[in-house]
């Protein structure tokens, strides 16, 4: 277990995206597809988190006993560039270290279905990681899910809003269960033993 991340404290798990259901298959929004899936693993459903504009459930992830982790899935209700209210408010509400906060979100200098997990950084022009960001620093984890760059003249806010493309829903489904396992991975063995697994 990192250093970084205390023994007993629970995990705060944030998919980024936006929410309504013309957004929900964005490349935008691989974050919440991620979320889903941890989610659909641990038996919980969504529901609203008291005051906090999000969605949370609370579960545990790993092999039944003292090595599983107490974790608490989120998904910002505030659309991506005010992510880090909801986020700061559910980090304060469950007590959570900084450096035991995943946001898990798609990223465009990472050639798609690529996976890189990092511990702080800056943002990369991404609106919801700047948001979170300047609520509470940059030192908590990041599981970036690769999305390419737009084609030829598209706008970058173009080219996020728009669902996958069909070739790549061919691979979507493998592609976010491979991300799952990262967090999963990340929050059970720690940052290092999640970079040599699943860094591509």
């Amino acid at each position: 277990m990192d250093v970084t991340t205390p023994a007993g404290a629970p995990w705060l798990i944030v998919g980024l995206g936006n929410p309504g259901p013309e957004y929900a298959m964005n490349r935008h929004n691989v974050g919440f597809m991620v979320a889903d899936l941890l989610a659909e693993r641990i038996g919980g459903r969504f529901k609203r988190a008291g005051k906090a504009q999000a969605q949370v459930v609370e579960g545990r992830i790993g092999a039944p006993g003292p090595d599983s982790r107490r974790v608490v899935l989120a998904k910002p209700m505030s659309y991506m560039n005010l992510s880090g209210g909801p986020v700061n408010a559910l980090r304060d509400f469950y007590k959570v270290p900084v450096a035991n906060i995943v946001a898990v979100h798609d990223e465009l200098d990472i050639d798609y279905g690529v996976l890189r997990l990092k511990l702080g950084g800056g943002d990369n022009g991404h609106n919801g990681l700047k948001s979170m960001t300047k609520a509470m620093g940059p030192d908590y984890h990041r599981v970036r899910f690769g999305i390419g760059r737009p084609p030829g003249r598209m706008q970058v806010a173009d080219f996020v809003l728009k669902d996958f493309a069909s070739a790549e829903r061919k691979e979507l489904d493998y592609l976010v269960d491979r991300a799952a396992d990262s967090v999963e991975c990340l929050v059970t063995e720690g940052l290092e033993r999640a970079q040599s697994a699943y860094n591509s």
